[in-house]
């Protein structure tokens, strides 16, 4: 995707981003932030590991193999990084992004302005999730930890698929109540999921960090792409607002 020229106000942003064969995903460096910056001599390295392409597979390996995660459809979320800031080991290690709101609602409604996040499309699918890693801090993990990153991220996944996060009862939606019993769910999934796998090269490349990799391959790229942008998309009257106020306040109690 070729840079667009600096937007001043949310109304000029695009309601929709589209890539396909003719304008491919954006594919740079896992490098130093100067590094990005310099073109490629002869284009992408042939034999450079495609972070994006090989975490896609194991996803969806993993989505396959774990009866939990099996309504996760991995043609709709894109799988992207972020460079980080640093190289400390501890910060966030990955996210994930959904691209609709509570339900799989499009729009969403605050005070009297409905706002709706940015549909991104890849060759015309629709993009539900974006999961992205940060680079290289994630490869830098342990092959354990990486592992229950992945299963982490994606059980973040509405059951319904719907581009909204699995909400659990209570205060804490996201997490459940106990942080700890999450983690160790993550980690039983983990060791379920490596039991007696036919296939280990599927997540091989994830044994090795950042520099046995980059060493290894001749270099490390990856997809990225801008974060979604919440657009307002027009008033609502006093009184409707007003409902879905008192409404939301309801549910709280």
């Amino acid at each position: 995707m070729t840079a667009s020229p600096k937007l001043s106000h949310p109304h000029d942003w695009p309601w929709e981003l589209h890539w396909d064969q003719q304008r491919p995903l954006p594919t740079r460096w896992v490098a130093p932030r100067r590094l990005l910056r310099r073109p490629w001599p002869n284009g992408p390295a042939v034999t450079a590991l495609n972070f994006s392409e090989r975490m896609l597979r194991l996803c969806e390996d993993v989505a396959a193999r774990c009866p939990v995660l099996q309504h996760i459809q991995m043609a709709q979320v894109l799988v992207t990084f972020t460079l980080c800031r640093n190289r400390s080991r501890y910060g966030l290690q990955a996210r994930l992004t959904p691209l609709r709101f509570r339900d799989g609602q499009l729009q969403r409604h605050q005070g009297s302005t409905a706002y709706q996040i940015q549909r991104f499309f890849v060759n015309n699918q629709e993009i539900l999730y974006i999961l992205t890693f940060c680079l290289p801090r994630f490869l830098d993990q342990s092959f354990r930890d990486k592992l229950i990153t992945v299963f982490h991220e994606l059980y973040h996944m509405s059951p319904q698929f719907d581009g909204d996060l699995r909400r659990h009862p209570g205060r804490c939606t996201l997490h459940s109540r106990s942080k700890d019993n999450y983690d160790r769910l993550m980690s039983e999934l983990v060791e379920r999921y490596l039991a007696q796998h036919p296939q280990p090269e599927i997540y091989e490349f994830l044994q090795g960090g950042y520099r046995e990799l980059w060493s290894r391959y001749g270099g490390i790229i990856g997809v990225i792409v801008p974060r979604p942008k919440l657009l307002p998309v027009g008033m609502v009257n006093t009184r409707t607002a007003a409902r879905r106020r008192d409404a939301k306040r309801h549910r709280r109690q």
